[in-house]
C-alpha cells in the first residue's frame, strides 16, 4: 500500500512539475510572440522585409529601450547641420550622429532604425537637428526625403535660367518652368541674390523665390540705399547698373573704376555700350551652348532689343543678371574718375585698360 501511495504521489508531482514547465513555456511563449505586436504598439508597424530573428531582436531592443528613445536631451545647444553623403553606410551616419547633443543610445536607436525600415530610405542631403528632438523624432526626419536639406548655390552673374538649370540637377519637388514664370511674373530677375542656401527638397518655386529676394532685401541698409540715392539712381536701377558691371568685370576690385565708367556716360547721355546687354538679349546660343555669346559679331551688336546698349541709351529696362553686394557697392560708391570707355588688358590677366577719350581707348586695343 505505501509503495503504491509512494508511486502515486511521485506521479503527482511529475505531472505537477511537467505541468509547471508547460505552463511556463507556454507563458514564456507567450511574452516572445507578443514581442512585435507590442512593439508596434509603441514605435508602429515593423518593416515587413525583415526576417523573424532580426524582427523580435530589434523589437525587444526597442521594448527595453522606449524611454531613452522619447526623451530628448534638452541639452541647451545650437541647432546641428549633418551631412550624408550619397553612399554613406548606415554604420558611418550612426559614427556620425553619435553625439551628445543628438543619439546618445546608439544601439536603441539602431535598432529603431532597422525595425522601422527607415535604415532603407535615408536619403543624401543635408539635416538640421535639435536637442529639443527625442531620438525618435530625429529617426524618423532621417526617413523622411523631404526633411533633406540641401545645399543650393548661386553664384553672381547669373541670369535666371542659369538658377533653374541648377535646381533641376538637386533633385528638388519643383518645376523648372513653375520657377521662370514666377521670377517673370514677379520680376524678380536681378533680385536672386548670390549666396549658399540651405532649402528643403519640398520648397515651393514662389516661397525659394521669396528666399532669395529676403536676402537680398537684407543687403540694402539704409546707408546703401541712401549712398544709390545720392547717385540720383533709384534701387532698382542701381540693381540694373549692377548687373551689368557684374558681368563686364573679372576682378572684384575693378568694379568701382567700371561702375565710375558707366555713370559717367550716363550723366552725358552717351550710350552703355555694354557688351553683356547684347548678350542677355540674345538669350541661349545653341552653338556655344552659353547664355553668355563670346565674342559678339557685329550683327550681334544690331539686334533690335531694349537690353542693346549699343543701339539705345540709357539702362536697360530691367537687369540682365543677379548681381552680388560687391557689384552694389561698386554703384553706390564708385570710383572718382573722368573715364568714359574701358577694354579688356590684352594680357589675359582679366585686368582692364580704362581710358578718358575715343583716341586712348583705340590706343588700348590689342596689336
Amino acid at each position: 500500500m505505501k509503495a503504491r501511495r509512494k508511486s502515486r504521489i511521485k506521479g503527482f508531482l511529475i505531472f505537477g512539475l511537467v505541468s509547471l514547465v508547460l505552463l511556463t513555456v507556454c507563458l514564456f511563449s507567450g511574452i516572445i510572440f507578443s514581442i512585435p505586436s507590442r512593439t508596434a504598439e509603441v514605435f508602429g508597424p515593423a518593416n515587413p522585409n525583415l526576417d523573424p530573428l532580426k524582427l523580435y531582436t530589434q523589437s525587444l531592443v526597442l521594448l527595453l529601450s522606449e524611454e531613452q528613445l522619447i526623451t530628448p536631451a534638452n541639452i541647451p545647444a545650437a541647432d546641428q547641420l549633418f551631412t550624408i553623403e550619397e553612399g554613406d553606410s548606415l554604420e558611418k551616419i550612426l559614427t556620425g550622429l553619435k553625439n551628445p547633443n543628438l543619439v546618445r543610445h546608439p544601439a536603441a536607436f539602431r535598432a529603431y532604425l532597422i525595425y522601422s525600415g527607415i535604415d532603407t530610405r535615408i536619403q543624401p542631403g543635408e539635416y538640421l537637428f535639435s536637442s529639443s528632438m527625442s531620438e525618435l523624432e530625429l529617426a524618423d526626419s532621417l526617413g523622411n526625403p523631404a526633411s533633406a536639406q540641401i545645399t543650393l548655390s548661386i553664384l553672381s552673374g547669373w541670369r535666371k535660367e542659369e538658377i533653374a538649370e541648377t535646381l533641376t540637377g538637386l533633385g528638388l519637388d519643383l518645376s523648372r518652368n513653375t520657377f521662370l514664370e514666377i521670377v517673370e511674373d514677379q520680376k524678380k530677375e536681378g533680385y536672386l541674390f548670390p549666396g549658399s542656401y540651405q532649402i528643403e527638397r519640398n520648397i515651393s518655386a514662389e516661397t525659394l523665390v521669396d528666399k532669395f529676394y529676403q536676402r537680398f532685401l537684407s543687403q540694402i541698409t539704409s546707408d546703401l540705399e541712401e549712398a544709390i540715392n545720392a547717385r540720383g539712381l533709384t534701387i532698382e536701377q542701381a540693381v540694373i547698373l549692377a548687373s551689368i558691371i557684374e558681368r563686364e568685370a573679372i576682378l572684384e576690385e575693378e568694379m568701382p573704376q567700371i561702375a565710375s565708367v558707366f555713370l559717367n556716360r550716363l550723366g552725358i547721355d552717351l550710350n552703355l555700350a555694354a557688351d553683356p546687354t547684347v548678350q542677355y538679349a540674345l538669350g541661349f546660343n545653341d552653338l556655344q551652348q552659353t547664355w553668355w555669346t563670346n565674342p559678339l559679331s557685329l550683327d550681334d551688336l544690331k539686334i533690335n532689343s531694349p537690353y542693346n546698349t549699343y543701339k539705345y541709351t540709357g539702362l536697360p529696362p530691367g537687369p540682365i543678371c543677379n548681381p552680388g553686394l560687391p557689384a552694389l557697392l561698386a554703384v553706390a560708391y564708385p570710383a572718382n574718375t573722368s573715364y568714359l570707355y574701358f577694354r579688356a588688358a590684352c594680357d589675359g590677366s582679366g585686368q582692364h585698360l580704362f581710358a578718358e577719350t575715343f583716341d586712348e581707348h583705340l590706343g588700348n586695343a590689342c596689336p
